[in-house]
């Protein structure tokens, strides 16, 4: 191992932890919303961990430090990729309006609009 390795897994660590968290936090949200975007954030994030858990494995475990960032760099550019993608994913929205009329006299009017 070389002066680098505590370094490096620190920052894997950190990686792990808080890429971790956001990917669970969008998936949450995804679950809630059914929002292809946000499945897509939360894929994406989960690719940029699994490169890191991926890299740490080849440096620590095989000894290969260019393996390592190798995998964790093409991990990352496929989760990057992945996210870029969320910022253009359609995402359709159904807006309901309700218009009550207080006069008691008339009909109430409902209309739905979809945008996207």
């Amino acid at each position: 191992m070389d002066e680098y390795t505590l370094l490096i897994a620190a920052a894997n660590t950190a990686t792990f932890v808080t890429g971790g968290a956001v990917a669970a936090l969008a998936y949450r949200a995804f679950q809630r919303t059914k929002s292809a975007a946000l499945r897509a954030v939360a894929i994406g994030f989960s690719f940029i961990v699994a490169g890191s858990v991926g890299g740490a494995i080849a440096h620590l475990g095989a000894g290969n430090v260019g393996l390592g960032v190798a995998i964790q760099s093409g991990c990352t550019a496929g989760g990057f990729t992945i996210l870029l993608y969320s910022l253009y994913a359609e995402t359709t929205t159904r807006t309901t309006t309700i218009t009550l009329n207080q006069s008691g006299s008339g009909s109430d009017a409902e209309s739905e609009s979809e945008s996207g």
